[in-house]
């Protein structure tokens, strides 16, 4: 079973993603800031997939963007936010899919399927 790390702030995006994701066959683990996220990715097992908000506390997916790339993590990162003004950010363009939030999840879902497939 491919392995996704969500690392996203609101509880409920998280409690959706996750859902949804189990039901498409993947197992998820959370971290709610890059901090958590950056523990999860030095302590244990790396994830298939990483999904990467933008704005949240302690650590936003920026600062924490650049954490993933300075540990060589060749594991494929999706951008998931609600500004899409950040598409052509640097940091941005070093992910492998950049998805706007929307109610509507196929985008992403379609994204990690092209990158990771079931």
């Amino acid at each position: 079973m491919k392995q996704i790390l969500i690392i996203e702030d609101d509880r409920n995006i998280q409690e959706l993603l996750r859902q949804e994701l189990n039901d498409e066959g993947y197992s998820t683990s959370i971290a709610a800031n890059g901090k958590e996220a950056l523990t999860i990715l030095k302590n244990k097992e790396k994830p298939d997939l990483i999904i990467l908000d933008l704005r949240m506390p302690a650590m936003d997916g920026f600062e924490t963007m650049g954490h993933i790339l300075k540990l060589k993590h060749e594991t494929p990162v999706v951008i998931h936010t609600a500004y899409p003004s950040y598409k052509d950010d640097a940091l941005a363009l070093a992910a492998d899919a950049f998805v706007v939030k929307s109610h509507d999840l196929s985008a992403l879902k379609n994204a990690i399927f092209q990158l990771i497939g079931k």
